[in-house]
This record gives structure tokens, C-alpha cells and sequence, in this order.
């Protein structure tokens, strides 16, 4: 039976976004378990919807022994800062070289990291293992579906799989695939074919779901491409908030056979470049976006608002207050946003005590220009302490720890509330507002701090999904960011400008 060394190290950079990555954002974790090293790695992420959980299980599995090395993952932000970066990467290095002779290497890595000094930290840390265990060992890494593919991380790796889900209810799935690929390529004794295309298009976040067109449609196909020619096949559409020149989609297959590896990918690539039209999403004005809420949400049936651009799954802090502002200011009835990450109004809240009224200044804690909090008066109505496990598809079996939290009633507008937490997590569970006593079917309006991670548990009970523009820095938009360093005829959208430089 085989040797695995299984580490992980995953970051998923926005370069605009206000606040870095540092060790401690690692040790927090944030909605995964923190920073785990060597033989604790495997019973920390045991069970849990991660890749590293399902591959570690696989190995196990098949009677095979892994060897931990370490395991990392920090919310969403601007860049990892080179301290953090070193000190993980310096030791899962560390740790292989400690393990001796090893058959093979898995990694569980996201796939869009930018480090301080580093603008590609996968193919930086993949560089590190292949200079120590040569090119006779197989290193296979299994991705998120926001990876932004460079071309070292194709050339260092012998496989890589990504998620094919968004939300990524297949994350412990695509760990499985990826051990599979590697005791594939064991078996072999060589590596197997490979091929990549990158595509010369960015498309929002939001669009990227695949429970809608076009994606739903494109990882169908891929699954009948990669049956047909007997591929390991992935398509990712990219992290389209990382100002370097290899952000942007990408399709690779890892195969026995050269001729189908490049046929499949070829084919695949074709169809995601024939669909750049469908990626084009509408987007609502907050105002907009609350005022159709409010005539078309019942209870049993709510309409539910994305506020996309302060998603902390894609580097927003979550603490913007322009959506709730929206809801105070049209008078909204049944509804509730949440979670609003603001660990001193939670404190508050629990100082202020439950049933009581008192002035807070909401949000807007992240700095960003022309941003000041949402002053009012508001009830306590609930308080918790933040520990919880999710239930829905996404944060299933994962134990939650958001600190202290806070549900908040609007004086000036009593049909709207706000859930309050402490630690930075995306708002991707129905258990997160039920911890509070909300229960958010029986409202008309529900708005979620998330991009699409919420609608493999908030789509079944909604009337209909409406995406907002509300004031944040995870643009829905890629065009709207300021570029500097894209690849030069990059387009900036579906069928829009190409990039020609800052």
C-alpha cells in the first residue's frame, strides 16, 4: 500500500478588498477549522463537506497510509500577507521533508492565491514540493471552482481537479476524485497526459452558479465529455477579482490517452466560449431590489436578495450597510438581513440586554471611502452565542463558532430586522438566522451577505433570487474594478471591452 503525504493551504484572494490575510486569520479559520498540523488534520476535517476530508477517506479507504503535513484555510480577502504565506507553506515543505521517502503528494489548495510577495501562492508552493520530491512522485491537488489556473500550476502538477458545483456541495466529492486520479497515475507509473486551455473572457460571481444557465449547462457537458475520452476533465470560470495577468477560466483533462486529453479539453473549451453571452446577469438596485421583494414575497415563499458585493466568501468583510438601508428606508415588512459582521453592536447588543432599546451605529467597520455606519434605534430581540453546526448542503457537519451574535429591530421600521455576528462567515446557512429564532421561510424578505454559496439552502424556499448591487468591494461587475496588470485583450465582461491596460 502507498504512502500520501495530504496537506492543504487554501486562500481565495480579492486584490481590491480592504483587509490582508494574516496568520491569525488562519488560525481562525472562519467558518472551517483552523490551521491543523501533521496527525490532527485528518480528525479535524473528518466528515466535513472539504476536499481534504474526502480524500483522506478515500485513501483510507482503499487500505492506503497518509502522512499529515498541514492544513490551512482563511475567509476570503485581500492578499496573504508574506509572513503568513511563508510560515504555511515553509512548513507543509518542512513536514514533507521530516516524512521521508513518500509515494505521493495530495494538496488541497483553492487555486486563487495571491501572497504579498507572490502573485500565484499555488504554483509558488507546488514549485517548493516538486524541487523536494523530485518528478518521479506524483502531486495531485484537487481546486475550488474559482481556481485562476496559471501555467506553473499545470506544469508542476501531475492532476488537478476542481469543484463542479457553485455551491460547492461537492467539495469531500472532488477530494475523493483527486485521490482517485493519483493512485491512477501511481498505478501507471508515469504520469498522465495532460492539456489546458485558458479563455479570454471574466464573468461575475453571481453567474457562475451552476443550479443556472449557463453553467448547468456546461458541467453537464462536461461530464459526457469527460465519460466519452476517459478523462480526469475540469472547467474553472475563474476568481474575476485578482489584478494579475493569469486571473481568468480555464479548462484541463488529465488522461492515459494524449489524443482524448486534448480532444476533450479542446471540446469543452469550445462550448464554454460558444456560451459567453449567457454569463451576462441582471443586477438590481438595492431600492429596486427591496421594493419587487416586497410585492412578490409571502411568507412561505420569500424573495431573497444576494447582497453579492459584500460577500466575505469573496473578500467583503460584511459589514456594508447599504441593503440595509434600503429595507429601513422603503418601510420593508417580514424582513430580515443577515449577517451584518460586527462584533462591537453584537457586544453592544448583550450590554444593552434582551427586550431593550438603544441607538447603534451598524456596520462599516472595514474603512471603506465614503462609507459611515447605519445609525438608529434599534430593539434586542435575540441573542446567541455564535456555536452552532450547519445543516444546509453547504456548511453541513461543519461546527460553527461566529461569536457573540444579535438579532436587532428596527425602531424606525419595525418589519425590519438584523442578524449580528462577530466573526467573518458567509451567510450560507439557513441555521445562521434559526440560532436567533428567525425562521427564514416565514418571512417575505430575506437578504443574505453571500453570492451564491446560499442557494443550495435558501433557493428551495424562495420565491425567486434576486442578485444586488449594494455598495461593496466584491464588484458583481468585473468591469468596474480598476485593473491594472490583466493580460492585454482580456475581456472584461461577456462580450465586453478588452482590457488594453491601466
Amino acid at each position: 500500500m502507498a504512502l500520501i503525504a495530504v496537506g492543504g493551504f487554501q486562500h481565495e484572494t480579492n486584490t481590491f478588498a480592504p483587509t490582508k490575510a494574516d496568520y491569525a486569520a488562519f488560525e481562525l479559520g472562519a467558518g472551517r477549522p483552523g490551521l491543523q498540523f501533521g496527525a490532527a488534520i485528518a480528525p479535524a476535517l473528518a466528515g466535513a463537506n472539504i476536499a481534504a476530508a474526502g480524500a483522506i477517506e478515500t485513501l483510507h479507504g482503499l487500505g492506503h497510509r497518509t502522512v499529515g503535513l498541514a492544513w490551512a484555510a482563511a475567509a476570503p480577502s485581500a492578499q496573504v500577507t508574506r509572513d503568513a504565506y511563508e510560515r504555511i507553506a515553509g512548513e507543509i515543505v518542512r513536514r514533507l521533508a521530516q516524512a521521508g521517502p513518500v509515494d505521493g503528494v495530495y494538496l488541497d489548495l483553492h487555486g486563487a492565491m495571491v501572497a504579498e510577495h507572490c502573485d500565484d501562492g499555488e504554483g509558488e508552493l507546488l514549485a517548493r514540493v516538486r524541487k523536494l520530491v523530485g518528478d518521479r512522485i506524483p502531486v495531485v491537488a484537487s481546486l475550488d471552482l474559482h481556481a485562476n489556473i496559471t501555467r506553473a500550476m499545470i506544469a508542476l502538477a501531475d492532476g488537478l481537479v476542481a469543484y463542479r458545483t457553485y455551491p460547492h456541495v461537492d467539495m469531500a466529492e472532488t477530494g475523493q476524485r483527486a485521490a482517485q486520479l493519483l493512485l491512477a497515475t501511481l498505478k501507471r507509473g508515469r504520469p498522465m497526459a495532460k492539456a489546458s486551455k485558458t479563455l479570454n473572457f471574466l464573468t461575475s460571481i453571481p453567474s457562475q452558479c451552476s443550479l443556472i444557465e449557463p453553467c448547468k449547462g456546461l458541467y453537464q457537458s462536461l461530464d459526457r465529455i469527460e465519460r466519452q475520452h476517459g478523462l480526469w476533465l475540469s472547467f474553472t470560470p475563474g476568481f474575476p477579482m485578482a489584478d494579475f495577468a493569469e486571473c481568468g477560466m480555464a479548462v484541463f483533462g488529465y488522461g492515459a490517452d494524449e489524443p482524448k486529453a486534448h480532444a476533450g479539453v479542446a471540446r469543452l473549451a469550445g462550448a464554454v466560449a460558444d456560451a459567453e453571452q449567457d454569463f451576462a446577469l441582471e443586477l438590481f438596485a438595492p431600492e429596486d431590489a427591496v421594493r419587487r421583494a416586497m410585492q412578490r414575497g409571502q411568507p412561505g415563499a420569500p424573495v431573497v436578495l444576494a447582497d453579492t458585493q459584500d460577500n466575505p466568501g469573496a473578500g467583503g468583510n460584511g459589514d456594508t450597510t447599504g441593503l440595509l438601508a434600503a429595507m429601513i428606508g422603503l418601510r420593508a415588512e417580514d424582513a430580515v438581513l443577515g449577517m451584518l459582521i460586527d462584533a462591537p453592536s453584537a457586544m453592544g447588543a448583550y450590554a444593552v440586554g434582551r427586550g431593550n432599546t438603544a441607538r447603534f451605529a451598524l456596520g462599516e467597520i472595514s474603512g471603506l471611502p465614503g462609507h459611515v455606519p447605519l445609525v438608529g434605534e434599534f430593539t434586542v430581540e435575540a441573542l446567541g452565542d455564535g456555536s452552532f453546526t450547519g445543516t444546509g448542503p453547504f456548511y453541513r457537519g461543519l461546527q460553527l463558532n461566529l461569536g457573540p451574535m444579535a438579532l436587532l429591530r428596527s425602531r424606525e421600521a419595525p418589519g425590519v430586522r438584523v442578524v449580528l455576528a462577530s466573526k467573518k462567515c458567509q451567510t450560507a446557512d439557513q441555521d445562521m438566522f434559526r440560532h436567533l429564532g428567525v425562521e427564514p421561510k416565514t418571512q417575505r424578505l430575506v437578504a443574505l451577505k453571500s453570492s451564491v454559496h446560499f442557494r443550495a439552502d435558501f433557493q428551495p424556499i424562495a420565491k425567486e433570487v434576486l442578485v444586488v448591487r449594494a455598495p461593496g468591494p466584491a464588484l458583481a461587475d468585473p468591469a468596474d474594478f480598476r485593473w491594472t496588470r490583466l493580460r492585454h485583450g482580456m475581456r472584461l465582461g461577456p462580450l465586453g471591452p478588452a482590457f488594453a491596460g491601466a
